[in-house]
């Protein structure tokens, strides 16, 4: 007996470590895990899973935290895959879910985009960014949004305008989608020291973060009027541990894995942020990172 031939053409793998996928360096396995060729290879293999089955999509996991476990779920992959970056005319770039903002950044501000330069403080992919309006040095994502396009549970494609969703810092809410492209609108300009500003912005992020660590970047949003990584420095946490995992003691909003560090122990820590600083100040903490459970 021959086994039946699969309509897609990328792998799927059956217990596949997680870990190596995230930038904290932390996860147990995904009970299915697929790395699609293209956006329609993604469509296909999307369209052959049953209608109960989770999925969830992954680009740099740089700002997510799997469980210890295996997850209940089929991770599908757009790091590699869903790469394509195109202007669409002299001032509209269109780009897909699995382009790094890093890229995204060179690309456009090489073309006069200079506004673009803050994408490239952003340690992740378009995807990641359209679904939590992911900003750095003043600048946010939905600010320079035309529109999105989206795919389904089931594999079909749309349009969204940014009307169609609430955006709002860090969190944005609207059709149940997956992001699968961007159309940003960027004034172009004259500057041509758009790359000095670029590696000036970096360097700025260098000398404030933990760069060169196993960490998710901020791991709490910033509560209105105030900063996440003072509120945790004010509450003398810096260096705090729980296991492996520790407040970092160059920013505070920072969590890194020193080494072998569990979920668990990232939960435990974060809990424990959330309630001294609560208990200090009378502010609650919402984190940044997704926690996936």
């Amino acid at each position: 007996m021959t086994s039946a031939v699969q309509p897609y053409r990328g792998t799927l793998y059956s217990n596949h470590s997680l870990s190596r996928y995230t930038s904290w360096h932390i996860g147990g396995t995904a009970r299915a895990f697929y790395k699609p060729i293209d956006l329609d290879d993604c469509l296909c293999f999307l369209s052959t899973l049953p209608a109960s089955e989770r999925v969830i999509f992954l680009g740099l996991g740089s700002n997510v935290l799997f469980p210890d476990e295996q997850l209940d779920a089929t991770v599908i992959s757009t790091r590699h895959a869903l790469t394509q970056l195109t202007w669409l005319d002299d001032a509209t770039l269109r780009a897909e879910a699995g382009v790094t903002c890093s890229k995204l950044a060179k690309y456009a501000t090489s073309k006069g985009a200079a506004k673009a330069a803050f994408f490239a403080g952003i340690p992740g992919t378009v995807g990641g960014a359209l679904a939590m309006n992911a900003g750095a040095f003043g600048g946010e994502t939905w600010q320079y949004v035309s529109h999105v396009e989206c795919i389904t549970r089931t594999g079909e494609q749309h349009i969204y305008g940014i009307n169609d969703f609430k955006v709002s810092y860090r969190e944005v809410l609207g059709p149940d989608v997956f992001f699968s492209a961007g159309v940003f609108k960027f004034e172009l300009t004259s500057d041509l020291d758009a790359h000095s500003s670029i590696k000036q912005l970096l360097k700025q992020r260098n000398a404030t973060q933990p760069i060169g660590t196993f960490n998710c970047g901020s791991v709490f949003r910033n509560p209105a009027g105030d900063y996440a990584a003072r509120l945790i420095e004010a509450a003398q946490l810096k260096g705090v541990r729980v296991g492996d995992a520790q407040v970092s003691e160059h920013h505070a909003n920072f969590i890194l894995n020193q080494g072998q560090a569990t979920a668990r122990d990232i939960r435990t820590l974060i809990e424990y942020i959330q309630n001294k600083v609560h208990s200090c100040f009378g502010i609650q903490l919402v984190p940044e990172v997704q926690i996936i459970e």
